[in-house]
């Protein structure tokens, strides 16, 4: 891969401060890892949000490298003494990533904190959310791209109001520096190096409804009900909190929740619908409010040291839902596999998935929302051994899903798990999807979800979505409606609303908002082949889910800052309406953009669609959850570009194990060509793995201009389409 150096670069770069001392060395492919000294080298941690701990060296920074950091020192009002550094920028260079960020897609000119924080309610100004990507995009006028990761677990400023500078307390930390020549590929390349989402299950891909809480269960078969009862699709309901025995964890309330097997079975054999409970770190320990028969989890605690302590060696507690808690101390790799254990009862109830949130942590009645920085953590000796909870509260939610997803893989080791965490720090994707934590219904909100999905996903995050209605207040039929037309298009779609709050069901407003939220997640369901396609990709490369549009040309200056519209996989655009009045027109990537009709296409409501000429989107039948039935007939829409070619992929496996990493998957490559006579074939041009074939019928849709449309069909896998016959629409 050639290194690319521009001079407006080279400009920028010696008319900064003097360098301090630098120490660089390669550790991959056009990837370099700077530290200020060698003595800061020496007194860094090993690193959890990579793969590997500490990154080999495997040669001298290269020959002509544009990208070396300044390190610096400086005094903190608040935090004291940090170390950092600073990357001059090359003018119209475009700042993104920095994961869970609310606000414009572009990241220019924001000054934050990486804090894990309890942020109910949050907004543009609040300087930290629930999540830390020490991690920034950034690409050049002419669409060659570069990364920068602070290789720090520390509260972290991340200053992007004059170049890209990092900031932090604790022990000096490292600058890695990825260069490539598309943003797409800097991605990738993060995702070598913090680890890929693995493939997650199919139901997981569906829509999910939840609120605080559905309760008893009474409740929740009549919400499972409700979807089938109106043609909803839908594959997963939530139990929040109130599930639980006075809010003790891997408890169950025994007037609400007396079988919760019996419920779990009912859910799948009755709606075949799956489930997800929540679990907190938090563990009680008031006596009184212990279930017949005691809480032994609390003693198991205290017996093993497996606590979180205070400054001077003690117990710590905080005040969370059950009252005052402890602990776990998740750096103890003792701790980890311990919890992990605690599920193996918990999942023989029919659990399919697993919440994990409060997992900051989220302390009650303290101004700082967690626990004293100066608590202190056992760590494993060879991640760095002991420290303080300011060196591990980014980390804390990170290694609570670890052991979660342990605990899980161990108790169903032929099944893929789900586990979904509010905080988690850079390279948690190795371990849970995530959400936007408690947001708000209103308008910003609504509209900041697409940025905020779209960052996540250059952060190396892909599996992520907002809370669909909005957690904070109730909304209105209008907003609620535009909120289930794009959350049915989020890589992770799930409705949910806090307690005290109107209902927020797709039927629970009026005729219409029902209407469109039918459509819009019928169209999620239609897209289940392309979406769980690109879910695949993601897996396989690190490539985001939702990708903004500038991807489709990083060279266009124009869609630097484009977050009204966004690609969902390969060749697919999405159109939300994300303000009242629905009058921003988003900035099209040049080509044809063809509109593809589906449910509501005549519903200002449910969002536009549109492929890229050039590509072939696989779609499927309306279901009315992922595992209902195959996808037959097989639709391929078709958008040729000017030579008349499009080209697409189709992945498939059984959705559900691990049979995929063994070969049984099924990726077919789909070719569309037009001959002298104008005639459109279309072929299966390639099939790798050894699945079976899911569909028997196919159908093509050829999208030409105007919105006119060509029509065939093939069966049993001989397609000779687009004859003579073939009618237009």
């Amino acid at each position: 891969m050639k290194i690319r150096r521009s001079v407006p670069a080279l400009l920028v770069l010696l008319a900064g401060l003097p360098l301090q001392a630098q120490l660089g060395a390669s550790v991959g492919d056009n990837v370099v890892q700077f530290y200020a000294d060698a003595d800061a080298e020496r007194d860094s941690l090993p690193s959890y949000a990579l793969v590997e701990p500490r990154l080999d060296k495997l040669g001298d920074v290269p020959a002509g490298w544009p990208l070396t950091p300044e390190f610096f020192e400086d005094d903190h009002p608040v935090e004291g003494a940090r170390t950092g550094f600073h990357i001059p920028i090359e003018p119209g260079t475009s700042l993104y990533g920095t994961g869970e960020v609310p606000g414009p897609l572009l990241r220019n000119g924001t000054d934050k904190t990486l804090w894990n924080t309890d942020a109910y309610g949050y907004k543009n100004n609040s300087p930290s959310l629930y999540k830390s990507f020490p991690w920034v995009l950034a690409v050049r006028p002419d669409g060659t791209a570069f990364g920068v990761i602070a290789n720090t677990s520390y509260k972290c400023q991340v200053d992007l109001t004059d170049g890209i500078r990092f900031a932090a307390p604790g022990e000096p930390f490292g600058a890695i520096v990825i260069e490539r020549d598309t943003p797409q590929e800097v991605v990738m390349a993060l995702t070598d190096l913090t680890g890929r989402m693995p493939l997650p299950p199919k139901w997981s891909i569906g829509y999910h409804q939840c609120r605080y809480s559905y309760e008893p269960d009474d409740r929740v078969l009549e919400v499972a009900k409700g979807f089938r009862d109106r043609n909803i699709p839908a594959d997963v309901i939530w139990m929040d909190i109130d599930y639980m025995h006075k809010y003790l964890v891997f408890t169950f309330d025994q007037d609400k929740f007396p079988d919760p097997k019996a419920l779990n079975d009912s859910l799948m054999d009755d709606y075949g619908f799956h489930n997800v409970w929540m679990i907190d770190p938090g563990i009680g320990t008031r006596e009184e409010s212990f279930p017949e028969g005691g809480y032994p989890i609390v003693q198991e605690m205290i017996d093993n040291d497996y606590f979180v302590r205070t400054a001077d060696g003690g117990m710590y507690q905080g005040e969370v839902w059950p009252g005052m808690c402890i602990f776990p101390d998740y750096s103890k790799p003792e701790v980890r596999e311990w919890w992990a254990g605690l599920y193996e009862d918990f999942i023989s109830e029919g659990i399919t998935g697993v919440w994990n949130d409060m997992n900051e942590p989220a302390v009650f009645n303290v101004t700082s929302k967690t626990m004293p920085e100066d608590n202190r953590h056992y760590g494993e000796p060879e991640m760095g051994g002991e420290g303080t909870h300011k060196r591990f509260h980014n980390l804390y939610g990170t290694l609570m899903v670890q052991a979660t997803r342990e605990g899980i893989q161990r108790v169903n080791p032929d099944k893929r798990p789900f586990v979904l965490s509010r905080a988690i720090h850079l390279g948690a994707q190795r371990y849970a999807a995530g959400w936007s934590g408690d947001n708000s219904a209103d308008w910003f909100d609504l509209d900041a979800s697409v940025s905020m999905v779209l960052n996540m996903g250059l952060s190396g995050f892909p599996n992520y979505g907002p809370d669909i209605g909005g957690f904070n207040g109730n909304g209105d039929a209008r907003l609620i409606e535009r909120w289930f037309g794009l959350g049915a298009f989020m890589p992770f779609s799930r409705g949910h609303t806090a307690k005290g709050n109107i209902d927020k069901e797709p039927w629970a407003f009026d005729d219409e908002t029902e209407q469109t939220a039918r459509q819009a997640i019928s169209n999620r369901y239609i897209l289940l082949p392309h979406l769980y396609t690109a879910f695949w990709e993601a897996s396989q490369t690190g490539m985001p889910v939702a990708r903004p549009l500038f991807f489709v040309d990083p060279t266009d200056m124009a869609l630097r800052a484009e977050d009204d519209a966004f690609m969902l996989g390969d060749g697919l655009l999405v159109r939300p309406l994300n303000t009242p009045h629905g009058d921003r027109q988003p900035i099209l990537p040049d080509g044809s953009w063809r509109q593809l009709k589906l449910e509501g296409a005549d519903n200002p409501d449910v969002p536009t669609l549109h492929v890229q000429e050039g590509k072939i989107v696989p779609t499927g039948p309306v279901r009315q959850y992922t595992w209902e039935k195959p996808t037959d007939p097989l639709t391929l829409v078709i958008s040729l570009d000017e030579n008349g070619q499009a080209v697409g992929r189709h992945y498939t496996d059984a959705g559900d194990g691990y049979g995929y990493q063994k070969g049984e998957y099924r990726l077919e490559t789909w070719q569309a060509q037009t001959d002298e006579n104008g005639v459109v074939s279309v072929q299966l041009v390639n099939v790798e793995g050894g699945f079976p074939q899911e569909w028997t019928n196919v159908r093509i849709r050829v999208l030409l201009d105007d919105g006119v449309e060509l029509t065939d069909d093939g069966s049993d896998g001989e397609l000779s389409v687009m004859p003579s016959s073939t009618q237009k629409k």
